[in-house]
C-alpha cells in the first residue's frame, strides 16, 4: 500500500534539483571535475575520460541512472530521469565501437543502463550496457596513476575483471564488488536479451564462489589489500575484508540468478547474506557503520561514524527501502514466497487477483502462517514456498560448510491445519489446489542451534566451529563472556537457544559451556553477528577453536 509523504517528496524534489543545477550543458556530471577541474580529487584523472580505471565517472552515474529510474517509478515525474537520460546520451557520445574503446575500472554503469532501457524501452542504452560488458578483456592501455604506491593495484587487469572477456571468465578475480556487479548486470543483459551465454557464464563464477570463496556469513571478498577475491578457500577471520558493498551486490546477483533460474539456491545464499554479511554493515542506532565486517577481532575493531570513500552506509540505505522486491515473486500461475518476512502483497495472475499475508516469528521462529485471499473462491493456482538450505546437511549450496548434527525437528506445512506431503521443485513446496478466501498455509521450521564445519581446505576454520540457527550466523563478544578468542568448545556439546528480550531490543541467542583461556569452564552466551560491536571494543570470534 503507498502512503503519500509530501514532506519526503518536496525534500526528494530538492535534491534532484540540486543535481540537476550541477549537470554541465551538454551533460556531464562529475562535480569533483566541474568544481575545480585544475586541482582534481586524487584519482579523477587530468581530464574527461583519460582514466577510466580509476576514475568513478561512470560508476557514479551509473547509481544516478538507478536513482532516476526509482524516483521516475515511485512519483511518476521526469526531472530526475531526464538528467539521467541527458548523461547517458553524452556517455554514449563518448564511448562504443570506434570511439572510446575502453572498459569503467569501476562497474555499476552497466546496471543503471540496463534499468534506463527497462523503464524507456530505448534499445540504444541496452546497446551501451552490452558495449561496456564485451569490450573487457581485449587489451589496451592501462593508465597509472600518479601516486603508485596507492594504485598500483589498479594496473592489474585480473583486479579490474579485464583479464578475459566476460563470456570466457569462468572464476570470481579481482575487486569484489565491481566483480559482483557485473556478473549482475550480465544476468540482467540476458534477461533483457535473451542471450543466455551472458547468463550461463555469470552462474559459472556465482558457483565458483559458492565453492570456495563465501564466507558463512555470505560476505564475499577475503583480501585486506584491493578487496579482492582471494584464492579458492583462502578465507581468513582476522583480516577478513567482505565489504558491506560487497554484500549488497551479492544480494543483488544472487536474486538475478534466482529470477533467471527459478533455484532456491540463490535465494539460500541472498538470504544468509542478507541477514549477516549485509546489515552487519550498520550500526544498531542507525549512525556507525562497518566497511569491512571481519569474522575475528582482537578488540581493536570498532564501528566508524563516516568513511572518507561513503559507499558502505549509502548502500544499505538505498538497499533496504527495496526490500519488498526480494520477498515474494510470481508467474502466470504461481506465487512463490522466497523470504519469510511479515508482510502483504498482492497479485495478478491468469486466474484472477490473489492477496497473500505472512505472519512470522522468523527469524527467531520458526512458525509463519500465510493466509491466501483471491478475489473469487475456488482460484486455481500453485504456492511455492522456498525451504531453506539450512533446514538440511548445508547451511548453503556449494559444499563448504556443512553441519555437524542433523536438525532433530522436522519442516512441517499444514494447510487449513492438515498435514500433507508436497512436491518440491528447484527447493521450493509447490501446492497446487482452489483456493479459497481465508485459507491458511502453516509452515513449522526447525529453529535449531547447531555446530558448523568448514571444508578442510579452509585452513583458517580448521579445528574450529561456528554456531548457526536457521539463517542467523552467531558470534561470542568479550562484552558478555571476557576474552573469546582462546577459548575452547566441546564438539559433542549441545547448545541451547533462546530469545533474550533484554538484547538489543529483543533477540535469539546461543547458551553453551566452554573451556576459557585460564581454564575454567563457564556458560557463554553467543549473539547474532550482525549486532556486534555495538557495545564498545573488545574481542570477537565467529570460528571457535574445539577441545
Amino acid at each position: 500500500m503507498e502512503i503519500p509523504d509530501e514532506e519526503l517528496r518536496s525534500y526528494v524534489d530538492s535534491l534532484v534539483a540540486l543535481i540537476a543545477a550541477a549537470q554541465e550543458e551538454d551533460g556531464y556530471l562529475y562535480t569533483t571535475r566541474t568544481i575545480d577541474p585544475v586541482n582534481m580529487a586524487p584519482g579523477a584523472g587530468r581530464e574527461r575520460w583519460v582514466d577510466e580505471r580509476v576514475s568513478h565517472e561512470l560508476y557514479n552515474v551509473g547509481h544516478m541512472y538507478e536513482a532516476a529510474v526509482a524516483h521516475h517509478i515511485a512519483t511518476g515525474s521526469d526531472t530526475f530521469l531526464n538528467v539521467a537520460l541527458k548523461n547517458a546520451a553524452l556517455v554514449e557520445k563518448e564511448f562504443g565501437w570506434g570511439k572510446r574503446e575502453i572498459a569503467p575500472g569501476h562497474q555499476e554503469i552497466e546496471i543503471g543502463l540496463i534499468k534506463l532501457y527497462k523503464v524507456t524501452g530505448e534499445r540504444r542504452w541496452l546497446d551501451l550496457a552490452q558495449f561496456f560488458l564485451d569490450v573487457r578483456g581485449r587489451g589496451g592501455d592501462y593508465v597509472r596513476h600518479p601516486d603508485n604506491s596507492r594504485f598500483s593495484v589498479y594496473n592489474d587487469s585480473v583486479y579490474l575483471q579485464m583479464h578475459k572477456p566476460v563470456l570466457e571468465q569462468t572464476e570470481a578475480v579481482g575487486h569484489a564488488v565491481r566483480g559482483a556487479y557485473m556478473y549482475t548486470a550480465m544476468a540482467d543483459l540476458s534477461e533483457a536479451t535473451g542471450d543466455n551465454r551472458y547468463l550461463e557464464a555469470s552462474k559459472r563464477i556465482w558457483d565458483d564462489v559458492t565453492s570456495g570463496k563465501i564466507y558463512i556469513t555470505g560476505g564475499i571478498g577475503s583480501k585486506e589489500y584491493g578487496e579482492a577475491f582471494g584464492e579458492p578457500f583462502e578465507l581468513p577471520n582476522m583480516t577478513a575484508y567482505t565489504e558491506t558493498c560487497a554484500s549488497v551486490a551479492n544480494v543483488f546477483w544472487s536474486h538475478r540468478l534466482y529470477r533467471a533460474t527459478g533455484e532456491s539456491k540463490y535465494l539460500d545464499v541472498l538470504e544468509r547474506t542478507l541477514y549477516n554479511g549485509l546489515i552487519s554493515g550498520i550500526g544498531i542506532d542507525g549512525c556507525h557503520f562497518f566497511y569491512p565486517n571481519p569474522l575475528e577481532s582482537d578488540g581493536s575493531f570498532e564501528r566508524a561514524g563516516w568513511f572518507d570513500c561513503s559507499c558502505c552506509p549509502v548502500n544499505v540505505a538505498r538497499f533496504m527501502p527495496s526490500m519488498k522486491q526480494y520477498i515474494y515473486s510470481s508467474s502466470k500461475d504461481q506465487i512463490n514466497i522466497n523470504l519469510f518476512i511479515s508482510s502483504e502483497a498482492t497479485f495478478e495472475l491468469s486466474s484472477g487477483v490473489v492477496g497473500i499475508s505472512q505472519q512470522t516469528e522468523y527469524p527467531w521462529g520458526g512458525k509463519v502462517e500465510m493466509k491466501v485471499n483471491p478475489a473469487t473462491d475456488d482460484e486455481f493456482f500453485g504456492i511455492g514456498i522456498r525451504i531453506p538450505a539450512w533446514t538440511g546437511e548445508e547451511p548453503i549450496a556449494g559444499e563448504l560448510y556443512r553441519y555437524l548434527t542433523q536438525a532433530a525437528g522436522k519442516t512441517i506445512v499444514q494447510v487449513n491445519g492438515k498435514q500433507s506431503d508436497y512436491e518440491k521443485k528447484k527447493g521450493f513446496i509447490v501446492i497446487e489446489r482452489k483456493w479459497r478466501k481465508g485459507d491458511v498455509i502453516n509452515l513449522q521450521l526447525p529453529m535449531e542451534p547447531r555446530f558448523i564445519v568448514a571444508r578442510d581446505e579452509v585452513l583458517a576454520d580448521s579445528g574450529r566451529v561456528a554456531i548457526g540457527v536457521g539463517p542467523i550466523v552467531y558470534c561470542l563478544e568479550e562484552a558478555d563472556n571476557g576474552k573469546v578468542r582462546e577459548m575452547k568448545v566441546d564438539r559433542s556439546t549441545t547448545p541451547e537457544y533462546i530469545f533474550d528480550s533484554e538484547y538489543m531490543g529483543g533477540s535469539g541467542v546461543v547458551l553453551f559451556n566452554a573451556l576459557m583461556a585460564d581454564g575454567s569452564e563457564k556458560q557463554v552466551k553467543a549473539i547474532p553477528y550482525y549486532s556486534w560491536a555495538n557495545r564498545g571494543r573488545g574481542e570477537m570470534i565467529v570460528w571457535i577453536k574445539t577441545k
